[in-house]
């Protein structure tokens, strides 16, 4: 059993990360970097094609509670930056499906955080990124329940 002073600790830890996360949310706000709202998109892009699954902007703006034309316009800033393409619905010629361009270009072109973190984490052995991992995806599910 852990030191409950250690888990006192992370939990601080993890409370100064939600600090830091909706300060920087806040600052996005104002054009610095892509707004929340397109890397949730790309994220959904990123998250269906590994998943296997095709998306339109019309399952892209119902996922993430916009209007499809906030979506299509979210789309078309992602496209112009080279993070998206679209693929012709050949079951339906009047819709498209989004898909990423090159998964390269995800910590770069929608977060550039991402790639610090990235390199942050280089360093972990297995069993620490395991344990971190399944924490993160434990708090993750936890933030994602409220207030719903």
């Amino acid at each position: 059993m852990s030191d409950p002073s250690h888990s006192e600790s992370v939990a601080r830890a993890v409370e100064r990360l939600r600090l830091a996360e909706a300060s920087l949310s806040r600052r996005r706000q104002t054009d610095c970097g892509p707004s929340e709202t397109a890397r949730a998109a790309m994220r959904l892009v990123y998250d269906s094609a590994d998943a296997g699954r095709r998306v339109t902007p019309t399952d892209i703006a119902a996922s993430l509670g916009i209007s499809t034309p906030t979506a299509t316009t979210i789309l078309k800033r992602l496209h112009d930056g080279g993070l998206v393409s679209f693929e012709r619905n050949p079951d339906d010629g009047r819709s498209k499906y989004v898909v990423p361009t090159d998964r390269t270009a995800d910590a770069e072109g929608v977060d550039p955080l991402a790639e610090r973190v990235r390199t942050l984490t280089r360093g972990l052995d297995a069993e620490t990124a395991a344990t971190v991992s399944a924490l993160l995806d434990a708090i993750t599910e936890a933030v994602d329940a409220e207030c719903r």
